[in-house]
């Protein structure tokens, strides 16, 4: 028996992040999101010629990156109920 549209399987995680051109646009996001984000944070740190905490500098990007992830998630999620309705 086939299942009908309505009781369809959601799609897998793997699918949600991986799919639909995702990392691409996640890094781009975090590229100018981070960036912003660097120059509030740490731009009088580098303008004073120092470096920042590497530590702080990673967090910077990679926050971006997941908040757009994660929204492509929760957004792919909810196109994926409202479809089986």
């Amino acid at each position: 028996m086939t299942q009908s549209v309505n009781q369809a399987a959601p799609p897998r995680l793997s699918e949600m992040i991986f799919g639909d051109n995702t990392p691409r646009k996640a890094f781009l996001t975090a590229l100018v999101v981070g960036t912003i984000l660097m120059m509030i944070n740490h731009g009088d740190v580098i303008l004073a010629g120092e470096a920042p905490p590497v530590l702080k500098v990673v967090l910077t990007y990679c926050v971006p990156y997941c908040v757009t992830t994660w929204g492509a998630i929760m957004g792919k999620r909810a196109q994926w109920q409202r479809d089986r309705k």
